[in-house]
């Protein structure tokens, strides 16, 4: 047997879901691309017959097949490359269609089909392949080609912050489109064809948004680099990750997306509340969806991300790497007096589990109730322990995974 069919494809439901993040970003560098070269007039069309499709005056342009990691061998992608060939719906003779792929093949000559008709592999550059890694940066470049033709102030944080706009903008949409069938019961093509994307919205966001107000530009921020994150992590491990692991990654990358960028600010103050939101880093979103992909209890995926034990107490996973207990407690407790909504939240969620702790802890807030930070006769009680105040608890993945597994004596 070959090298070529001894290779082990991931399952279908992973290599769609997969393909399904990839093809937004696809389809917003190619819009950025022909709106670079002069084009206003078309509309994107994204998740119908083909993954998407450029439409100029009611009538398709291209039509875009998009394929993520499935296989090293153009014999791999044979069956989707025929489909692209075929003349249904709006694809007739001549239109024109092309091919991406997030792998280099050994073979990406054109493909003609048994109608007739040819598919040609999608260049970026000199390659004829573009990994989920790469994708960024070439829209970025295209972002910033454009932002000089229209006379638009350059700076790194614009560049991001529309980049960030853009994706939520197509992956929002690909996202309605795909609830409209799913849960609606809309056909496919009925539920595209009514969605499109203009053009000319593409243009007006890059010039109508401000980078500069801080809350929305780390919110979006965040929210982006937490999706880079869970989706590089897929791309990577797709055919390592066992059914339980990858579900809680995928469901997870879902919850993020689904999310409004205001309304993760919540979560990622959660995340690490011994800090601002804002300054959540890289290694912090790691951290965190590594906890949950590990923890053997199943997340509830509702508002924020969390479980619930025998006695149903909430319990909330965090990017907190304990070295010391004191120092946490005393950074928290910081955090939690100059900042209201962490105070709130953890009158909650008061059951934290660590992403790294030697062991579990407790240790006593001096707060008695969501509002002491406002409440100057509240504190005083305090001072003179009249008033039972609010405990946290911070747990160890083990010492949680009990409770949750109603393995420990409560």
């Amino acid at each position: 047997m070959s090298q070529e069919n001894k290779e082990q494809y991931p399952k279908s439901a992973i290599s769609s879901w997969s393909g399904f993040v990839y093809q937004g970003k696809i389809a917003l560098y190619h819009s950025l691309k022909i709106i670079n070269e002069g084009a206003l007039d078309f509309e994107l069309q994204l998740d119908s017959s083909d993954d998407f499709a450029i439409y100029i005056n009611g009538k398709l342009d291209t039509a875009h097949q998009v394929k993520a990691k499935i296989s090293k061998y153009r014999s791999g992608y044979a069956g989707a490359l025929e489909q692209s060939t075929l003349i249904e719906h709006d694809k007739i003779k001549g239109t024109k269609r092309y091919f991406h792929t997030s792998v280099p093949l050994d073979d990406t000559s054109d493909h003609k089909g048994t109608s007739g008709e040819v598919v040609k592999f999608y260049c970026y550059g000199d390659k004829f392949h573009c990994g989920l890694g790469e994708i960024e940066e070439l829209t970025k470049e295209l972002i910033k080609k454009l932002c000089k033709k229209e006379s638009i102030t350059l700076s790194e944080k614009l560049i991001n912050f529309n980049y960030c706009l853009l994706s939520e903008k197509i992956s929002t949409q690909a996202i309605k489109i795909h609830k409209l069938n799913q849960d609606d019961r809309v056909s496919e093509n009925r539920a595209a064809y009514e969605n499109r994307i203009k053009a000319s919205t593409i243009l007006e966001d890059l010039k109508k948004e401000n980078p500069y107000l801080d809350r929305d530009y780390y919110s979006v921020d965040l929210k982006a680099r937490f999706q880079t994150h869970l989706e590089e992590r897929l791309d990577k491990e797709l055919l390592t990750m066992d059914d339980a692991t990858y579900e809680r990654a995928r469901y997870l990358c879902e919850h993020v997306r689904d999310t409004h960028f205001n309304e993760l600010k919540t979560l990622c103050q959660m995340m690490k509340p011994s800090e601002r939101f804002q300054d959540v880093q890289t290694n912090d979103i790691r951290r965190y969806t590594k906890l949950i992909q590990d923890i053997s209890a199943e997340p509830i995926f509702d508002h924020l991300p969390h479980y619930l034990d025998g006695e149903n107490r909430f319990y909330v996973p965090t990017a907190l790497d304990v070295d010391e207990s004191e120092e946490c407690e005393s950074d928290m407790i910081r955090e939690m007096k100059n900042n209201g909504d962490l105070l709130r939240l953890l009158f909650e969620y008061n059951h934290l589990i660590a992403s790294k702790a030697e062991t579990s802890f407790t240790f006593n807030t001096k707060f008695t109730n969501s509002d002491d930070f406002d409440n100057k006769q509240d504190v005083e009680k305090l001072s003179s322990n009249i008033t039972k105040s609010q405990c946290i608890n911070v747990m160890t993945k083990d010492d949680a995974e009990d409770r949750l597994n109603d393995k420990a004596d409560y």
